[in-house]
């Protein structure tokens, strides 16, 4: 199959990235999963990147009384009339979401079983959620959590820690509200969809324990803070467990998810006449590592045509770590494509697109890169090596000195990573 000669390989990449963002857009998918008003009052709460985009939509179709509280990153707040509206940071904790949490717990308690408790969940509430449990400080958390961020341990893996260093985490929030009914509306940034890792799961029982999360410092080699080895090694007041009837009235809808973002991308690329192949919405591991195993399928359609001739677009979601060991600041998705860059070697013929679809690369501004066949020449033209940039966790600066980051600015939603790589055809 032929493309049209004016065809911009470029455009079309972050035309797929524009639709992965908008199908998670909360105006679109929150509404519809609304549950019947109550009896009694309607408290809502939430946390995420997505949160006040969340309360946003929760207010504008709304019928009745509702009041509540959420807590967004900073720069990602928007205006809401009734549910109160607090920014803090994120990926490590600071003092303003601790305070939103400690605020967000009381607002639960003392409800009856008449009143209805709306929890509005997205990517980055693990962080914005953080309320230390008894005996630890907010010093405790950051020094856990900045370490976790550098060793490679995965999402899930962080969010078992973060359980069980919280007094809201880990179903704790669902307790406070018993016998409310508890309502969770989610949107998933994890692999697998899992309501007990969006957020650590505040409402919803959890499988782990004080044992795994100790294993997790284990296996990274993580020494913690000594209060927080103390907390872990007593094992006192573990999370909610499955089963717990405190938890008995409380539900979670999913609204959005990767795997729907990945599906609206590739009915734009069947539109355009192009084969779209879904290779997974769950993907993990080191990101440099996932990018030569999509280069070698990459190759594989371009030289064969298999799974799918050229022109195809391989389309993938998920979560990646970077363990980072050199001078950059690692962003998934540009070491993902600088390490495809380095394993394709410059192919004439494949392209890529990856970006974070809360459009903020782990702490950079950017939302990921574009990669274009001439990329590593480009960068040499410079001086710019890009095994060196690699080596460095540097992809920030290796596509920034090309002019190809992605910068879109706070999305106000979350369903992960969203990689495209473009094989086109022979000429």
């Amino acid at each position: 199959m032929s493309l049209p000669a004016d065809f911009d390989s470029r455009a079309f990449l972050l035309s797929l990235f524009d639709v992965a963002r908008k199908a998670a857009d909360p105006a679109a998918c929150v509404p519809a999963h609304l549950p019947p008003k109550p009896k009694g009052r309607t408290i809502v709460v939430g946390a995420g990147k997505a949160a006040a985009a969340m309360a946003r939509a929760v207010e504008q179709n709304w019928e009745g009384d509702l009041e509540g509280l959420v807590v967004t990153r900073y720069g990602h707040a928007v205006p809401c009339e009734r549910i109160e509206v607090v920014e803090a940071s994120h990926p490590v904790p600071d003092a303003a979401g601790e305070a939103a949490a400690r605020r967000m717990l009381t607002l639960v308690q003392g409800l009856g079983p008449d009143d209805l408790v709306l929890c509005l969940m997205s990517g980055g509430a693990s962080a914005l959620l953080s309320l230390p449990a008894d005996g630890l400080a907010l010093a405790d958390k950051q020094a856990v959590t900045g370490a976790l961020l550098k060793s490679g341990a995965t999402i899930g893996e962080m969010n078992c820690l973060r359980k069980h260093l919280s007094a809201i985490k880990g179903g704790r929030l669902a307790v406070a509200a018993h016998p409310a009914r508890v309502v969770t509306l989610a949107i998933s940034d994890v692999p697998g969809d899992d309501p007990a890792v969006i957020g650590s799961g505040p409402t919803v029982p959890d499988p782990t324990s004080f044992a795994d999360a100790l294993a997790v410092l284990a296996k990274y080699g993580i020494e913690p803070p000594e209060a927080v080895r103390r907390h872990l090694e007593a094992g006192v007041e573990e999370s909610a467990k499955p089963g717990d009837p405190r938890l008995a009235n409380a539900e979670l809808v999913m609204v959005a998810r990767p795997q729907a973002s990945l599906e609206a991308a590739a009915d734009l690329v069947r539109k355009a006449g192009i084969t779209p192949v879904i290779l997974g919405d769950a993907i993990e591991g080191e990101a440099r590592e996932v990018a030569t195993v999509m280069a070698g399928i990459a190759f594989q359609v371009a030289r064969h045509g298999q799974p799918a001739p050229a022109p195809c677009v391989l389309l993938s979601g998920g979560e990646t770590t970077v363990t980072v060991r050199g001078k950059g600041r690692g962003g998934r998705n540009v070491e993902f494509l600088l390490g495809l860059a380095v394993a394709l070697g410059g192919h004439p013929r494949i392209w890529a697109v990856a970006g974070d679809t809360d459009g903020i690369d782990g702490t950079e501004d950017n939302a990921g890169a574009v990669l274009t066949p001439d990329s590593i020449a480009r960068a040499a033209a410079k001086g710019v090596s890009a095994k060196q940039r690699l080596a460095d966790n540097d992809g920030y600066g290796f596509f920034g000195a090309l002019g190809d980051l992605v910068m879109t600015g706070p999305t106000l939603t979350n369903v992960n990573d969203f990689r495209a790589i473009l094989v086109m055809p022979d000429a």
